[in-house]
């Protein structure tokens, strides 16, 4: 059980530390050129300001020798250019990454003392850390990955017929791994469609899991292998061979949805896929794969180096 009055979650200069030494285990190297020639300078006191008659000081500023560029650990980070105190970035991060179903960004507000405002970009910029680029390769070497697809909210806009209005995501899930994709899909889902997002995220070797859906029937040729259940006729799982169901992605989605229906409850489609990012990266990295809170948090915290978010960037991101 991780302790929330620990020294990184309440003192600045400890999570400044902490940050330090995961983004810089074996030393601080320059992040404008990558130079390792670097040292640390003195504490930096800034110009007086009504706020600080004496000036603010800074800690933990180090100059690069080949570029002459001062920087701290938060330098191309998610946590650049913030006036929020670092300890309360590492709280943030933790009650996000730690809470199952999410926590809202009200919640956040009230538990870390900032604006509301503040802490719906703080936790935007959260998931922006969470966001991987190690999405390829599911079910390699023979694995089974369950593939599936839901709906959740409403496209603005849309007058069509209510499924039609409706967000649409599609989620793979690794049974061998753990490890949960998803993509918000845009267009009608069909065996033209799915094909390429199969195709970069799923390894030709692996044996394809799914429902009856008729567009998967001719993606499945593309893999070792491809069965399903028919949930129009009741089965949910084959009568002799209790492999083949979809319940782990099922399971993957009652988790989401909970969580989009329970905490966040409104999320604009140009942010779905983030908040998808967010529910991947728990799954992927929950207690039943042997990572607790803290080794999460950690994971998180590693993810934000050479990530940035703007208010200009929040919006819609390609699947």
């Amino acid at each position: 059980m991780t302790d929330l009055t620990a020294p990184r979650f309440t003192d600045p200069d400890a999570a400044r530390e902490h940050l330090e030494a995961l983004h810089w285990p074996e030393g601080a190297f320059c992040p404008h050129c990558g130079a390792v020639d670097v040292k640390k300078l003195p504490d930096q006191r800034g110009k007086p300001s009504k706020k600080h008659p004496e000036g603010s000081v800074r800690k933990g500023v180090h100059q690069c020798n080949a570029c002459r560029q001062q920087f701290t650990v938060t330098v191309n980070t998610v946590f650049s250019d913030s006036k929020v105190p670092l300890n309360k970035w590492l709280l943030a991060n933790h009650l996000m990454v730690s809470s199952k179903k999410g926590i809202s960004a009200h919640q956040l507000h009230r538990m870390l003392g900032v604006t509301y405002k503040t802490a719906w970009f703080m936790a935007h910029r959260i998931r922006e850390a969470m966001t991987t680029d190690d999405n390829g390769n599911m079910g390699s070497g023979g694995g089974t990955v369950e593939v599936d697809e839901t709906y959740i909210g409403r496209v603005p806009g849309n007058s069509k017929t209510p499924i039609h209005n409706m967000n649409k995501v599609i989620s793979l899930v690794d049974r061998s791994t753990g490890r949960a994709t998803s993509i918000v899909f845009e267009g009608n889902f069909s065996a033209k469609s799915i094909a390429p997002i199969l195709a970069k995220h799923m390894s030709p070797d692996a044996h394809l899991m799914t429902d009856g859906a008729h567009h998967y029937k001719t993606v499945g040729k593309a893999y070792a292998g491809h069965q399903h259940v028919d949930h129009a006729r009741g089965e949910y799982v084959r009568k002799g061979d209790a492999t083949i169901h979809t319940n782990t992605i099922e399971g993957f989605f009652g988790i989401f949805k909970r969580g989009m229906k329970g905490i966040y409850q409104h999320c604009g489609s140009q942010h779905l896929q983030r908040y998808m990012a967010e529910f991947d990266f728990r799954y992927t990295h929950r207690i039943a794969n042997g990572v607790n809170d803290d080794e999460r948090a950690t994971i998180a915290l590693v993810g934000a180096m050479g990530k940035r978010l703007t208010y200009r960037r929040i919006g819609p991101v390609a699947a």
